[in-house]
């Protein structure tokens, strides 16, 4: 028996009508008024240009407009407790790579990661990179490594904010490669990949989504890809096991939630609207930000169980290296 989503796809290849698509996608719930989509990170970073790849897909499935409000602050978590504390209508979503790393890294956190929200759907996932300022004499990790441990505290790690992925990457490499740098914290992906290409910090491990860009025109110089393989999207970048940091192997999903106490016919609704957009954007999604969406996560059920199991792996991480919440 087809599904509704199978109903949907067939549908849209047939060159069915926006609206009768809109209605199918929509289920019982149709949106009268745009909806936000909250990034808790400043412009460019990569959950903007996740968000900003999918919304204009899914305001036309929906029938309204997706408005992306960028309200950045504390490693994202400022946008995100608005988006915890706002109407649970399904007129406000919430796009944030950092959801899981945050509990684990920040001490006093105004919500629940968890509890207070409910899944609508991933957009994917991407392995964080490891780049630093062409002017830095290295031109791969292990003289990166030497370069650092010869110089302690002399150079500086631009971080996406304290509690982001950015920083949590971070503290991996810090302390799977044994070195002491200055952490700097930006206000978001995009200004701490602008501070490494203007020389204010030296090294990072912003995620693939806010360098590739930079990466691709030679603003930064990658050393390494996060993961155990080479990524696609990055074919001459050597993953960090090539690279020698073989313990550098960390990647960001993208969670898409909406307020706890949604109802559970918009949830719906939000959700196949935000899955076939992401299977439309697929391709674009992975050119233009490094990110690879991936099936399992179709229930509210499902994507809440990755964004738990993220926030017990990064704790466990992290106190392993050492650190405790800030």
């Amino acid at each position: 028996m087809p599904t509704r989503r199978s109903t949907l796809a067939l549908a849209l290849a047939g060159g069915a009508a926006p609206s009768l698509a809109r209605a199918q996608a929509g289920g019982e719930w149709r949106p009268t008024r745009p909806i936000r989509l909250i990034v808790p990170f400043a412009p460019s970073g990569s959950n903007d240009i996740v968000g900003r790849i999918l919304a204009e897909s899914v305001g036309q499935i929906l029938g309204q407009a997706i408005v992306v409000e960028n309200r950045a602050g504390a490693g994202s978590v400022i946008g995100t407790e608005h988006a915890a504390r706002s109407a649970p209508d399904g007129y406000t979503v919430l796009i944030n790579s950092a959801h899981s790393t945050v509990p684990a890294i920040v001490a006093r956190v105004p919500y629940h990661a968890v509890n207070d929200f409910v899944g609508v759907a991933v957009a994917g996932f991407s392995p964080h990179t490891l780049v630093v300022n062409p002017s830095l004499p290295v031109q791969n990790a292990t003289e990166l490594v030497a370069l650092l441990k010869a110089n302690p505290g002399r150079f500086n790690f631009a971080s996406a904010g304290i509690g982001s992925g950015v920083h949590l990457a971070g503290e991996l490499f810090r302390s799977t490669s044994d070195v002491q740098v200055e952490m700097v914290h930006y206000r978001g992906g995009g200004p701490a990949v602008a501070a490494l290409v203007a020389g204010e910090s030296q090294f990072g491990t912003p995620t693939m989504a806010s360098s590739i860009g930079q990466i691709r025109q030679g603003g930064v110089r990658a050393l390494a890809v996060a993961a155990a393989e080479r990524s696609p999207a990055l074919p001459n970048v050597p993953s960090a096991v090539e690279a020698g940091v073989p313990r550098f192997i960390f990647e960001e999903f993208f969670p898409i939630l909406a307020p706890a106490g949604t109802p559970a016919n918009v949830v719906s609704a939000l959700g196949a609207a935000f899955r076939t957009a992401i299977q439309q954007n697929a391709a674009k999604l992975t050119e233009m930000a490094g990110v690879a969406p991936r099936a399992g996560y179709e229930t509210p059920e499902q994507v809440m169980k990755l964004v738990r199991e993220g926030v017990e792996q990064y704790t466990s991480i992290l106190r392993a290296a050492g650190v405790e919440p800030q």
